[in-house]
């Protein structure tokens, strides 16, 4: 293995473990369930979406560590002896690794308000209100709950619904939320649950939620697009830093 495959591998854990410290944090994350996984190298220095790095089993996510994220084949492989992956934890991850090229970072959460509006019937994420519009057409939604995830087929299914958005909203479940870098997919994450937190307030008065016409739509989409990299970059810099100032033992 080069050394830039090294130090590539090593940045994506600590971004890992930065996340899913973090997600702990916002009260994202459910006992010492779900799981966050971002899609490393090869010794080529190619990503194929075959090789990735995940939590493993059994650690709440706020004791993560760099070096408690385990390396993994997308064929069910661990290639860290004595580490230990939920098996659901490969049968979503490695599909989506492998058939989605642009989900680099596959988090996947039961966190309280999106996962709210997924055990509604239909439930959708209205685009009402602004933090809800960063997911305009970027959303795909599964409305058929098949059981827990023992099998690589129904990790398959959920790729294909995915398809080439950037979040996945599971019926009856929860949420799968992709990106480019971990950076970009905790920072949508993060403004996901937001959206659906407001939302789940809004309809608990009784009251309408609010209509945007389609020509505002339209615009804020073309106005996100631009800014949410550079939203990602500064938010997770953050993480990073209060991270590094108060939970120093993430990097390790």
């Amino acid at each position: 293995m080069s050394t830039a495959v090294a130090e590539t591998i090593r940045e994506r854990r600590l971004d890992l473990a930065a996340a899913l410290r973090w997600a702990a944090r916002e009260r994202l994350n459910e006992g010492v369930d779900n799981h966050f996984s971002v899609a490393v190298p090869d010794d080529d220095g190619v990503v194929r979406g075959d090789r990735f790095l995940i939590n493993p089993y059994g650690l709440h996510w706020c004791e993560m560590t760099a070096s408690d994220l385990v390396l993994c084949h997308a064929d069910g492989e661990v290639l860290e002896p004595g580490k230990v992956v939920e098996d659901t934890a490969f049968c979503i991850h490695a599909p989506i690794h492998r058939q989605a090229p642009h989900a680099v970072a596959v988090l996947h959460t039961h966190q309280p308000y999106a996962t709210a509006l997924t055990v509604l019937d239909e439930g959708r994420l209205e685009m009402c209100e602004q933090n809800a519009l960063q997911f305009d057409e970027r959303i795909a939604y599964d409305d058929e709950y098949e059981g827990l995830a023992l099998d690589p087929a129904e990790g398959a299914r959920l790729a294909h619904k995915l398809g080439n958005r950037s979040v996945l909203m599971l019926a009856s479940h929860g949420v799968v939320v992709t990106g480019p870098s971990v950076g970009e997919a905790f920072t949508d994450l993060y403004y996901l649950e937001r959206a659906a937190m407001f939302q789940v307030h809004a309809r608990s008065t009784g009251g309408r939620l609010r209509t945007i016409s389609e020509p505002v739509r339209a615009r804020v989409r073309e106005q996100m697009a631009g800014d949410r990299p550079k939203l990602a970059e500064r938010h997770f810099a953050a993480v990073r830093r209060i991270l590094d100032r108060e939970e120093p033992a993430y990097r390790l």
